[in-house]
C-alpha cells in the first residue's frame, strides 16, 4: 500500500487569527499531516447580495454577515507569512478557492494542488481555470448526484489532454450521520473514473477515515481544531489535537498492516516454525 495522502482542513477554524492558524499548523506538522489547507473567498463574490446586510452576532460583536466574512478572512498580509511558516515547518498547504478572484490569488503561491470544495463542484468555470493552472486538482463530491459529479470530471478530461486531478468521497453534513457516510462509494468512484480517488471527512469518528483508506482512499481530508467548543460554523466536526494524532497513527499503521496479500511464512514467524514443528 502507498503512503496515503493526508491533509489536515484548516479551513476558516482559526476565526481570522493568525495566532490560531500557527498553532494548528504546528499540531498537523508534528501529526504527520503532508499539508493543511484554508478556504480563500471574495467576500463581495460568494455572499449573496440578500445576505450581505443580514446582522449577525459573532465574537466580535454584532455585525453584517458580510462585515463577519471580511472579519475572518486572511489577505495577502496573512498567506505570505502562512507560506513561510509552512516551510519552516516542514508542511506543505494549500486553499480552497470559492471563486475565480481567489483563484488567481492562490496562484501567486507554489502550492502543490487546487482543492474544489463540494460547494463549487457545479462551478465548471471555476474548475476549467483550476485545471489549466497546470496545478493538481482536487474535487470534493459531497452533496452531488452522479451527473453532476460526472459533468465536473469532463471538464478535467477534456480528450486526449488529461489534467492531473483527485476526487474525493464526501457526506457535507456537518457533522455527517454515520449510517449516511455511504464509504462503498470509494470503490464505486474507483471503478468508474479513471482517477485518484480519496475521502473528506466531516464525521465524528476516526475509524470510517481509516476504514476509507482500507477501501482504497489515497488522499484523506478531515477539519482541524483546537477545541470544538470554539465559535463557529465547521467547529463541531472538526478533531481535536489528540484525535488528529490517532487518525495518523491509524493510517500509517494500516499502510505497515495491509501486506500484499500472499499466503506465506512471515520472516517472524520462521524461529517459531522451526521450535514448534522441527
Amino acid at each position: 500500500m502507498n503512503k496515503t495522502y493526508i491533509i489536515a482542513e484548516i479551513g476558516i477554524n482559526h476565526n481570522g487569527s493568525l495566532d490560531t492558524a500557527k498553532r494548528l499548523i504546528d499540531i498537523a506538522a508534528a501529526s504527520g499531516c503532508d499539508a493543511v489547507k484554508f478556504q480563500k473567498r471574495n467576500p463581495d463574490v460568494c455572499v449573496p447580495e440578500h445576505q450581505k446586510s443580514l446582522a449577525r452576532d459573532t465574537p466580535w460583536g454584532r455585525m453584517t454577515y458580510l462585515e463577519y466574512k471580511y472579519k475572518v478572512e486572511f489577505w495577502e498580509k496573512e498567506y505570505d507569512i502562512i507560506d513561510k511558516y509552512c516551510r519552516q515547518q516542514g508542511i506543505a498547504w494549500s486553499a480552497s478557492p470559492w471563486d475565480l478572484d481567489s483563484l488567481e490569488f492562490l496562484l501567486q503561491y507554489d502550492v502543490p494542488f487546487i482543492k474544489i470544495p463540494s460547494a463549487m463542484l457545479t462551478n465548471l468555470e471555476l474548475i476549467k481555470a483550476s485545471a489549466k493552472s497546470g496545478k493538481k486538482v482536487i474535487l470534493s463530491t459531497g452533496m452531488s448526484t452522479e451527473e453532476e459529479i460526472h459533468e465536473a470530471i469532463c471538464v478535467l478530461e477534456p480528450g486526449p489532454e488529461m489534467h492531473d486531478y483527485a476526487i474525493l468521497h464526501c457526506n457535507s453534513t456537518y457533522p455527517a450521520p454515520i449510517d449516511e457516510l455511504n464509504l462503498s462509494c470509494i470503490k464505486t468512484m474507483k471503478e468508474k473514473y479513471a482517477c485518484e480517488v480519496g475521502y473528506s471527512g466531516h464525521e465524528f469518528r476516526l475509524g470510517t477515515s481509516v476504514a476509507a483508506v482500507y477501501l482504497g482512499a489515497t488522499i484523506i481530508e478531515r477539519h482541524i481544531t483546537l477545541d470544538r467548543t470554539m465559535w463557529g460554523s465547521d467547529h463541531l466536526s472538526s478533531i481535536e489535537p489528540q484525535g488528529l494524532f490517532k487518525l495518523v497513527s491509524g493510517i500509517r499503521e494500516l499502510e505497515q498492516a495491509f501486506g500484499d496479500g500472499k499466503i506465506k511464512v512471515a520472516e517472524s514467524e520462521k524461529s517459531a516454525r522451526e521450535k514448534l514443528r522441527g
